[in-house]
């Protein structure tokens, strides 16, 4: 009974794994025929517009030249942030480094103090 009840659940999982390939490949279908309507539709309004090729040429590179701007300012923003923050840190570091030389410094000087008391 309980290889009977396992079986049709691995026949019910199968099945929904089926089914939810069979999803992916429609909603794959959808977007690929939503793709040939706005072709459709560009075709139509440059056929019955009589739309010049260059005009969509032009306004293509338009919109490229817009999204280059915004990516390079994006990027420089991102760049200026990450070095604010590098110099941030460094400064940090640095400022540990010198107060851990200077209590090296201190450490030395009174070990060299505890020396010279102990050969008097």
């Amino acid at each position: 009974m309980d290889k009977k009840l396992d079986q049709l659940i691995e026949t019910l999982l199968d099945v929904k794994s089926k089914m939810d390939q069979l999803d992916d490949k429609v909603t794959q279908i959808e977007k690929r025929l939503n793709g040939l309507g706005k072709v459709d539709s560009i075709e139509h309004r440059v056929t019955s517009n009589q739309i010049d090729i260059t005009d969509i040429k032009e306004a293509l590179e338009r919109m490229e030249e817009l999204q280059n701007e915004k990516i390079e300012s994006i990027l420089k923003g991102v760049v200026e942030s990450i070095d604010n923050k590098n110099t941030r840190q460094i400064n940090t570091i640095q400022k540990r480094l010198d107060s851990h030389l200077l209590m090296m410094g201190r450490m030395e000087e009174d070990v060299l103090i505890l020396k010279e008391e102990k050969d008097r």
